[in-house]
């Protein structure tokens, strides 16, 4: 059996292999479909037990598509490319955040 290298784990799907770009995609279009309202945030050396990262810009109430949201997660990363960036959803009945997966990492070359 082989083990995992050692890094750090910030949520479940960064157990898994790195999502493709198709598959952050069905992750954010998932997202939508339930009526979760999509945010971005990003930290530079995020804490496993750190759970408020700084939101970039508002959530994004007008979003109707992944690649709408995936725009924004490439103007976030031009602009904090030493940081680890994060897709968010929000279920605006339960008033919390309900999904939460990382879509960059520092020293990656996705988005």
């Amino acid at each position: 059996m082989k083990t995992l290298p050692k890094e750090r784990r910030y949520e479940t799907l960064s157990y898994l292999p790195p999502l493709t770009d198709q598959q952050i995609s069905k992750q954010i279009d998932f997202m939508l479909e339930q009526g979760y309202i999509p945010g971005i945030e990003f930290e530079k050396d995020p804490t496993p037990e750190l759970h408020h990262w700084t939101l970039w810009k508002l959530p994004l109430f007008s979003c109707r598509s992944a690649q709408d949201v995936l725009a924004e997660v490439r103007e976030c990363r031009s602009e904090y490319s030493d940081c680890y960036i994060r897709v968010v959803g929000f279920d605006n009945l339960r008033q919390c955040q309900t999904v939460s997966f990382i879509v960059y990492k520092p020293g990656a070359s996705r988005y």
